[in-house]
């Protein structure tokens, strides 16, 4: 029985066939079993894939001969992206997968990062790409892709592109080699997934530690965008079995243009797959706004703020605008069926709004928490605390909320 482990090159071999041929042998040098899937839709190659472009087209659901008789990127990208997606998740659901690895351009590499953003967690994926030193959010997404910059383009074979794709053979045959553990195997304790802000974070180490004294590990996520939305996704895809939602400050951002914002359907998952949640407005009352050194819009400049750092300000939102944010995270709840419970830290919902803090306006949060009482279907049940959002009373009465519904 052949034990070694398999992985998959995604490239277009009629732009990146030495390359790709290279990398093969170095990952089966190795000891690997290298599968190549032709991506390419041009001239033939004379390297035979082990998924042609013929079977990646027919199982994005086109044929070679449809996307060739008008060739555009516009029009072959998204079915060679689907096909190849679709015999990956199935090579991946017989066990015959352990590591991807791309190589590609700019177009090559949106395609190859689309394909494994559709891949679950855990499977190591690995891009070779020339605009790898970047902005990679759009190519990364919220997956656990490794971007390794090619330094010099993928344009044929010479002594350092060599040494590079051998690397790159290096990283992707020793992620392999463990990628058939089963690291996400449910035992008798659900894995707890917990959003956290730099202005709650002792309070989240807190949280930790009282649930790993209770038998629970945590994922923490920073909750600015891309945190909350690959929380949710992991709850998807059935990593996460419980929720420790102490940071809310992604629907403020979302509603008022911030940096932190999340997206459309934060909020809405985990009362959707009915997963237990404790909840608590943390960094709510705030957004982050990315701005030249130590200047303030205007349109903020008569509102409480604070400096996160030079170029991230903190302006706490007025009373009309918290109220929104407060209507806003009631409509996302209201798919709620239970096993929910929100936590208002009646003293402050952040370090900068507690009493003393630089953003603190009682009046502001007063109108918050009743808006919010008001918002709130009557599956989520609320629990106001006299205290703030990191004072060890609250995160320790939180964190009995949710194990009491586990």
């Amino acid at each position: 029985m052949n034990t070694a482990p398999v992985i998959a090159i995604l490239s277009t071999l009629d732009t990146k066939e030495a390359e790709a041929t290279f990398l093969k042998e170095e990952i089966e040098a190795r000891g690997g079993r290298a599968v190549l899937l032709d991506m390419g839709v041009m001239e033939a190659p004379e390297t035979q894939a082990y998924f042609d472009r013929t079977t990646v087209a027919n199982a994005g659901g086109s044929t070679l001969e449809e996307l060739l008789d008008s060739p555009t990127r516009q029009t072959a990208s998204p079915v060679m992206i689907q096909g190849a997606t679709h015999i990956l998740l199935e090579q991946l659901e017989q066990g015959a997968l352990q590591a991807v690895i791309g190589l590609g351009g700019t177009q090559g590499t949106s395609n190859c990062c689309a394909v494994m953003q559709a891949l679950p967690y855990g499977l190591p994926k690995i891009m070779v790409s020339t605009v790898a030193s970047g902005d990679t959010a759009p190519f990364v997404g919220i997956k656990d892709i490794t971007m390794m910059f090619s330094v010099g383009d993928l344009l044929g074979l010479n002594p350092f592109t060599r040494r590079l794709l051998s690397n790159a053979a290096g990283a992707a045959y020793g992620m392999a080699l463990g990628a058939g553990e089963n690291w996400f195997a449910k035992g008798d304790k659900p894995l707890i997934g917990m959003t956290n802000l730099g202005v709650l974070t002792e309070g989240a180490m807190q949280a930790v530690e009282r649930f790993h004294e209770a038998g629970y590990e945590v994922i923490v996520f920073h909750a600015v965008g891309s945190g909350g939305a690959a929380m949710e996704q992991m709850m998807k895809e059935g990593i996460i079995g419980a929720v420790f939602d102490y940071a809310l400050g992604e629907i403020s951002d979302y509603l008022f243009d911030g940096l932190r914002a999340g997206t459309p359907d934060r909020l809405t998952v985990a009362g959707s797959l009915g997963l237990p949640q404790v909840l608590c407005p943390g960094g709510s009352e705030h957004i982050g706004l990315m701005v030249e050194a130590n200047t303030v819009p205007e349109f903020y400049a008569k509102h409480l703020y604070v400096f996160h750092n030079p170029i991230i300000l903190a302006p706490r939102l007025s009373i009309e605008q918290w109220d929104a944010v407060a209507n806003e995270i009631g409509r996302r709840l209201q798919t709620t069926t239970g096993k929910a419970v929100m936590m208002l830290p009646l003293q402050g919902t952040s370090r900068y709004a507690i009493e003393g803090g630089p953003l603190h306006d009682p009046e502001g949060d007063a109108a918050f928490f009743a808006t919010l009482r008001q918002a709130l279907p009557e599956s989520v049940q609320v629990v106001e605390c006299p205290t703030h959002a990191e004072d060890p009373a609250f995160v320790e009465e939180a964190v009995a909320r949710l194990l009491a519904m586990l």
